[in-house]
């Protein structure tokens, strides 16, 4: 009933910049929180940044100074903002919506969704 959808994502060099974005669809009442995870080749699913309805955000050590999160809650749609990208930062960035509050016929449902992954590429 709820699907998300990234873009944004591809090849950059170091030093360089990226926005994702990820649009939530549905019949969606509302979505607690947003975020941006990655993992890299090898690696567990980690953190990179979160928002709440209400705006407040939280970021991994990572990603603190050089990424920004923000969210448009008309359009359900959160956004990542990386800036001064580094080979490290190369991986498969997943959105997660935590919290949906959808209908599905007249009754309210609540659950949470992750995005397909979109790969980002930090290389010269």
């Amino acid at each position: 009933q709820v699907q998300l959808v990234e873009s944004g994502g591809g090849l950059v060099q170091p030093g360089g910049s990226l926005r994702l974005s990820c649009a939530a669809s549905g019949r969606i009442f509302s979505i607690q929180t947003m975020g941006w995870y990655r993992q890299a080749p090898g690696k567990q699913r980690e953190l990179v940044a979160t928002i709440t309805r209400g705006g407040s955000t939280n970021y991994a050590d990572s990603a603190k100074g050089r990424f920004t999160i923000s969210r448009d809650n008309a359009k359900n749609t959160v956004y990542l903002q990386m800036n001064s990208l580094k080979a490290e930062d190369t991986a498969v960035y997943y959105c997660n919506a935590d919290r949906v509050t959808y209908y599905s016929g007249s009754r309210l449902y609540t659950d949470d969704y992750w995005g397909q992954g979109t790969q980002v590429t930090v290389s010269s």
